[in-house]
């Protein structure tokens, strides 16, 4: 897999989810939630940047334990907005 990671522009959600270490099925709650990284729709298939990959990991970023972090990275469950609307 590191292969394709190097030599692919673009990365399907197998292998977007394998390089920020998640499973697929919770990289696509984040997509379904709108919690997870920038992604393109090419043909009907869903791919993902490395830079925007990399630009959503470092959202996460801490220096510390006491660091607050509020741009932190939310994790793939449903917003208060989207419950409301059910």
């Amino acid at each position: 897999m590191a292969d394709i990671i190097k030599d692919t522009r673009y990365l399907r959600t197998k292998e977007a989810a394998h390089y920020v270490g998640l499973s697929s099925r919770t990289l696509e709650k984040h997509r379904t939630y709108g919690t997870g990284p920038a992604y393109r729709k090419i043909g009907g298939r869903v791919v993902y940047t490395l830079e925007d990959l990399r630009a959503w990991c470092d959202r996460g970023a801490c220096a510390s334990t006491s660091d607050p972090n509020n741009g932190s990275v939310p994790p793939a469950v449903r917003r208060d907005a989207d419950r409301d609307g059910q």
